[in-house]
């Protein structure tokens, strides 16, 4: 799952900066779970010295927090959804 061709809608590359989309891409691919869910979901909050993020998933129960020093932080949510032959990155207000 995820290891397929990866689509970002407008919105994602408009609004959030490359190296935040990379790294989404990156903790999804690398996750340590037995078994992957369908819909991956991102919580980005801007915080006094960068961005935190929060990655969950519903099945099996899934989350990491992570909080990363950066210049251009972003407030978002963010769905990645596998559909088995393409997976697409978009932010909730696309879903």
């Amino acid at each position: 799952m995820f290891n397929n061709q990866k689509f970002l809608p407008r919105g994602v590359m408009a609004e959030l900066p490359s190296w935040l989309t990379n790294l989404m891409w990156h903790m999804v691919l690398t996750m340590e779970v037995k078994e992957k869910d369908y819909l991956q979901v991102f919580q980005l909050t801007k915080t006094p010295v960068g961005q935190h993020i929060v990655h969950e998933q519903e099945q099996p129960p899934y989350r990491y927090d992570l909080d990363v020093p950066c210049d251009d932080a972003v407030n978002a949510k963010v769905f990645v959804i596998d559909d088995l032959t393409h997976s697409t990155m978009l932010l909730a207000e696309e879903y």
